[in-house]
């Protein structure tokens, strides 16, 4: 029996809603948005519960290498928000459930 529509779509909905991604995070009453230095989201958002250094991956033209790191923030509402930087670079902002 084929699967119907609103059966998969149930199906992406309860797979996808432990991980949603966003470009900004309310830290406070300060925003936060990817491509944001190190520095400054500590200072609009305070110090990380936890620092977690992922590895390394080389930048442009491959002339740099550049640290990736993983900041973790919460839970706060039962949500950890974890916040990936490349290069002290904020490239994703990520919401889950804490445990």
């Amino acid at each position: 029996m084929p699967a119907r529509p609103h059966h998969v779509l149930l199906w992406v909905l309860i797979v996808a809603a432990p991980l949603s991604r966003a470009d900004t995070l309310r830290c406070g009453s300060q925003l936060i948005s990817t491509g944001e230095r190190s520095f400054e989201v500590e200072r609009k958002c305070g110090a990380p519960v936890q620092r977690d250094l992922v590895g390394y991956t080389l930048g442009p033209y491959a002339r740099q290498e550049r640290v990736i790191e993983e900041w973790i923030y919460g839970p706060d509402n039962g949500m950890l928000n974890i916040l990936t930087f490349e290069g002290n670079r904020l490239i994703r902002i990520e919401s889950r459930r804490a445990h």
